[in-house]
C-alpha cells in the first residue's frame, strides 16, 4: 500500500512558479463568466512568478498545501481590512488547483489558515467572496461561516456583488 502525504506550510520564494500556476488556473475556473475576460486576464497577468517571489520575500503570510510533493493550493491571510466587521483576522484568499478541488484539501487548508490566525491572536476572522462564485459560497457556508455583509466590486465596467463570511 502506498501513502501519499499532504503537507501545509508557509510559502517559500522557491514556490513562486507553483503559486503562479495555481493562481492562474483557479482564477480562470472560479471567475470565468463572472469577471469580464479582459479584466480577468489582466488581473491574472499581474501576479506572475516574480510578483509571488517578492510577496513571499516581503513576509506576507501565505500557506501552501502540497499533495505528494506537489503544491496544489494556497491561502493568504492577515489582519482584517474591513473596519466594520467585528473580527481581527482575514483569510484573503484560498485557492486550489481545480483538479484537486472536492477531495478535502480546501477544508484542510482552511483549518490550517484558521489555526494560524487564531494562534496569532485574531479574535475571529472574515472571508470575502464574489456572490456569484457558487462553489465558494457553498464551501464557506459548509464550514460554518455566517454571511454578515455585502459589498460590490467593479471589473472592466461590470459591477458584481461580494459577501463576507464571519467566524467568531
Amino acid at each position: 500500500m502506498t501513502t501519499t502525504l499532504t503537507d501545509i506550510r508557509y510559502a517559500r520564494e522557491t514556490d513562486a512558479l507553483c503559486l503562479n500556476r495555481i493562481h492562474a488556473a483557479s482564477w480562470r475556473q472560479a471567475y470565468t463568466g463572472i469577471i469580464p475576460f479582459r479584466s480577468l486576464h489582466a488581473m491574472i497577468g499581474l501576479r506572475d512568478a516574480g510578483w509571488w517571489s517578492r510577496t513571499v520575500k516581503s513576509g506576507a503570510a501565505i500557506l501552501v498545501c502540497s499533495f505528494g510533493g506537489t503544491i496544489v493550493g494556497y491561502a493568504t491571510l492577515g489582519q482584517n481590512r474591513t473596519r466594520s466587521l467585528p473580527v481581527d483576522g482575514e483569510l484573503y484568499e484560498l485557492y486550489l488547483d481545480p483538479t484537486f478541488q472536492g477531495v478535502g484539501l480546501g477544508r484542510r487548508l482552511f483549518n490550517a489558515a484558521r489555526d494560524c490566525l487564531l494562534r496569532d491572536g485574531a479574535r475571529g476572522f472574515a472571508i470575502w467572496t464574489l456572490a456569484e462564485n457558487d462553489r465558494a459560497v457553498a464551501f464557506y457556508t459548509s464550514l460554518g461561516g455566517t454571511d454578515v455583509a455585502e459589498g460590490i466590486e467593479t471589473f472592466g465596467g461590470k459591477t458584481v456583488s461580494k459577501v463576507a463570511f464571519l467566524w467568531t
